[in-house]
């Protein structure tokens, strides 16, 4: 029988022929969730021996790997601010740019000096994961709107609600802003943003993400174009505070901010992500 670690390493090497990054972190992932056990428990436990009907599984999980399945489907979850979501096919897989735009978000949240519950919008929520982190990160201080075209997606939000017991989030099955009324305290927005041409160059694990999340058209920006003009419709203008915030692509912060600018928004600033790329467009709409 293959010890633990040797089982680890074969996977290691094998995961690196087929071209994925981090390999190591790969395999070590699979196992400790295979296994039920942390890395702690998985490097104290290097000369144990594996069982057949242990390893089986292992094998299978490190074949879909190999084929480019994503890590995060192959394991059900994915960590985001320090939360465990669900991911599966339905939604995007949450990058770390979008834990940053989050980041940003609450920031501006935390600054409101109101005694009122805030109403926040996050629009194309996809599985959820910044709604119900701003939900649970804030408590009773907002409640949270999570809208998206996707029927599939919206059920695995809700399904993320569910998992982590937050109740100040509900729901709407929404084209943009087709079937939302009422008005909001901030809107924050993923929107697709990757341009169509760009799709064949895009890494293989891209494939399992639905296009409906990924892709806007010639530059990417086509669903911003119509997103940006119609959310100052709902948007509650009695507020100094910026109360719009995106995230975009590499090189479209100019047009973005000029999409802004032409909406009526002023105090633009686009915010760089951790590897200093323009990506987190936010403004203030007040009439």
């Amino acid at each position: 029988m293959k010890t633990l670690l040797e089982t680890l390493d074969g996977g290691t090497q094998w995961l690196e022929k087929k071209g994925i990054e981090d390999a190591r972190r790969n395999m070590q992932l699979m196992m400790c969730h295979h296994l039920g056990c942390s890395k702690i428990h998985l490097y104290t436990r290097f000369d144990e021996p594996l069982t057949e009907e242990v390893l089986e599984p292992l094998r299978q999980m490190l074949q879909q790997r190999g084929a480019g399945v994503p890590l995060q489907h192959i394991l059900g979850t994915v960590e985001f601010y320090r939360r465990d979501f669900k991911s599966d096919a339905r939604a995007l897989i949450p990058r770390q740019e979008t834990e940053e735009l989050v980041e940003l978000v609450l920031a501006e949240l935390k600054q409101r000096g109101t005694s009122q519950t805030l109403k926040v919008l996050d629009m194309g929520c996809g599985s959820g994961i910044i709604g119900i982190t701003i939900a649970a990160e804030l408590g009773d201080r907002v409640a949270v709107t999570c809208a998206d075209i996707s029927q599939d997606a919206l059920q695995l939000a809700q399904e993320n609600k569910s998992a982590l017991g937050i109740n100040n989030v509900t729901f709407c099955h929404s084209d943009l802003f087709s079937a939302i009324e009422q008005k909001f305290d901030f809107i924050v927005a993923n929107l697709p943003y990757v341009p169509l041409p760009d799709k064949p160059t895009l890494a293989p694990e891209l494939a399992h993400d639905p296009d409906l999340a990924l892709f806007s058209g010639k530059d990417g920006l086509d669903i911003i174009r119509d997103f940006i003009p119609q959310s100052t419709q709902h948007l509650n203008t009695d507020s100094p505070y910026p109360n719009i915030a995106l995230e975009i692509g590499i090189h479209q912060a100019p047009e973005v901010e000029k999409l802004l600018a032409e909406a009526g928004f002023s105090d633009i600033h686009t915010s760089t992500d951790i590897a200093g790329v323009a990506r987190f467009p936010i403004a203030t709409y007040a009439q």
